[in-house]
């Protein structure tokens, strides 16, 4: 069995940053991730391509320093299991492998939140994050008759990107609750420590504009076609679409906390989704455990990478190699920064809350794993549902192939606003090691280890 001094899950910008301060610390230093190579989704590919803005040159500049810094990297690595006193399991190349370190920072990095509307499952509707993947990694461009809606920073990004590279879409579907501006007021004055966010963000739509893209707001959108996606229905009308990109924003990535006993994870009123709890430098209820970046709640790319940074130095006097006086010291710049790039967050929380479960029809598919409409889940309430892991036995809704990873957020509100109880008070998915499937050959080559 593998021993480190630390062990770090993922390789985005909170991970890349947590190892490289590490191994600059003298520390042994094991990274895991599920992706071919370093960046996480923010930087996908960013070692590949030219750095033609701001984020792709941070992207540049971490992973340049993560290959430098002589960590055991660990591409293609897919964790699944953490046992107490930091024993974690993973499967790499066919087989299942463990180890053992002395602190575990875990920098998962987020998920999209599910847009379930009549028709998302249809072939020709996916997320805007997956096609953003598949252009950074394939220079992949939307063709046909593509549309983009929901509401949120990364939609516009992307479309962005879309058109920076020549691309078109018909349109863009701008679903955020009416009201945004009204909410975020009272936000805007702090989100001013950080003003670079919010002129990006202006940037991104008077460019969408000035390329002659409609924007047009609605309250409810559908996706029909016989067999695949052929049109989106807005407000009632129709417009023929041969690909539909939704987004709602993203949420913590708790697959793996939720699943380590004594984690507790508190309720994130504003979006609506649930976070691992954490003190000022990254532990979790857990002694050993640490989470950085969006998996601990969402900051975006620099917030992520400092905050991987404050927890290098943290287990840094965990273990030995610091007081809590040098800790303080040394993280001192590092923290004011971290604090001045969050700013941003409230404002942005408040001009995108998530769209209402409550809007979802009856018949919508919310657990596409399973095929779980809304008004099944609705009728588990009605029968004494009281939470996720109940409607398991009421309608196996989060037993699928995903278990939950894509409906959790949704099923969650639906149950929540169909008991009209506070959803803080309704309890999540629980998730279970593994967390990831593998099979009995993968779990044979622990023997031989």
């Amino acid at each position: 069995m593998t021993q480190v001094d630390i062990l770090v899950l993922g390789a985005g910008p909170a991970g890349m940053a947590a190892a490289t301060e590490a191994r600059a610390r003298g520390f042994s230093v094991l990274v895991l991730d599920e992706n071919a190579r370093p960046g996480g989704q923010v930087h996908r590919a960013v070692e590949q391509r030219e750095a033609k803005d701001g984020q792709d040159r941070d992207g540049a500049k971490l992973a340049a320093a993560f290959r430098a810094c002589g960590a055991d990297y660990r591409p293609n690595a897919t964790l699944w299991a953490v046992e107490p006193e930091g024993k974690v399991f993973w499967s790499e190349g066919g087989a299942a492998r463990s180890a053992r370190a002395r602190r575990l920072i875990l920098c998962a990095g987020a998920t999209e939140r599910p847009v379930p509307i009549p028709g998302w499952t249809l072939p020709g509707v996916m997320t805007v994050g997956a096609a953003q993947i598949a252009l950074k990694t394939a220079g992949l461009l939307p063709e046909g008759k593509a549309w983009i809606a929901g509401q949120g920073p990364l939609l516009w990004l992307y479309a962005n990107q879309v058109v920076a590279k020549g691309g078109r879409v018909e349109g863009i579907v701008d679903l955020s609750p009416p009201g945004g501006l009204a909410r975020a007021a009272w936000h805007l004055p702090n989100a001013l420590r950080a003003p670079e966010y919010l002129v990006k963000g202006l940037a991104w739509q008077q460019r969408i504009r000035n390329a002659g893209i409609p924007i047009r707001r609605a309250t409810r959108l559908v996706a029909e076609g016989d067999g695949r996606l052929e049109r989106i229905v807005i407000d009632g009308w129709s417009r023929s679409a041969e690909l539909l990109l939704l987004h709602d924003g993203v949420v913590p990535n708790t697959q793996v906390t939720r699943a380590i006993p004594g984690c507790a994870h508190d309720w994130d009123a504003a979006q609506r989704c649930w976070k691992p709890r954490l003190d000022d430098w990254g532990n979790t209820t857990v002694e050993g455990v640490m989470v950085a970046g969006d998996s601990g709640g969402i900051g975006g790319a620099r917030v992520a990478a400092l905050a991987g940074r404050l927890a290098a130095i943290e287990a840094a006097r965990a273990l030995g190699k610091l007081t809590a006086d040098q800790r303080n010291a040394e993280a001192g710049r590092i923290r004011l920064e971290w604090k001045r790039q969050r700013a941003p967050r409230r404002f942005l929380d408040a001009l995108f809350p998530p769209l209402p479960e409550a809007a979802i029809a009856d018949s919508t598919i919310v657990c596409r794993c399973e095929e779980v409409t809304a008004g099944k889940l609705r009728g588990a309430v009605a029968l004494g549902c009281l939470g996720a892991n109940q409607t398991k036995a009421f309608t196996r809704a989060g037993m699928g192939p995903c278990q939950g990873r894509i409906c959790g957020p949704a099923v969650h509100g639906v149950i929540a606003t169909a008991r009209g109880v506070d959803p803080a008070t309704v309890d999540p998915f629980r998730t279970r090691f593994p967390t990831k499937p593998l099979t009995l050959g993968e779990l044979a080559a622990l023997a031989a280890e």
